[in-house]
């Protein structure tokens, strides 16, 4: 998996690199089909805006993927804020993705059992 910070308006510091890359990394815990995570950091010039920092994040998967962002009065906090959003998402994306299958197999499964209690009936006569 590539984590790739990139910075607009903003110098990428090792510390803010670091502590973007640890924080958003969990979330490869959470799911394997993971490829890739881009991480744009923001900052807005404008003195008349209060929340200047914005943490973007597009998660590439196997199957699609999952695009967050969020805004804060730090760079940090953005990031957390971020994080935290892009678990969510990728768990949500995770359950859609298995819910599907399991329904599924559980369709299947049942459709098999009738079929044997069917066929089963129909000998025993």
């Amino acid at each position: 998996m590539r984590i790739h910070v990139n910075g607009k308006n903003i110098e990428i510091t090792d510390a803010i690199k670091a502590y973007a890359k640890e924080k958003i990394g969990k979330v490869a815990s959470h799911y394997d089909q993971i490829e890739a995570i881009d991480i744009m950091l923001t900052v807005i010039k404008n003195p008349s805006v209060a929340e200047n920092h914005t943490a973007e994040v597009i998660c590439k998967l196997t199957t699609g993927s999952v695009h967050v962002a969020e805004t804060a009065e730090s760079m940090y906090a953005s990031i957390d804020l971020v994080a935290d959003k892009l678990a969510r998402q990728v768990k949500k994306f995770k359950d859609k993705n298995l819910g599907k299958s399991k329904l599924d197999s559980i369709r299947t499964t049942a459709n098999l059992e009738e079929q044997i209690e069917e066929e089963t009936e129909t000998v025993s006569e």
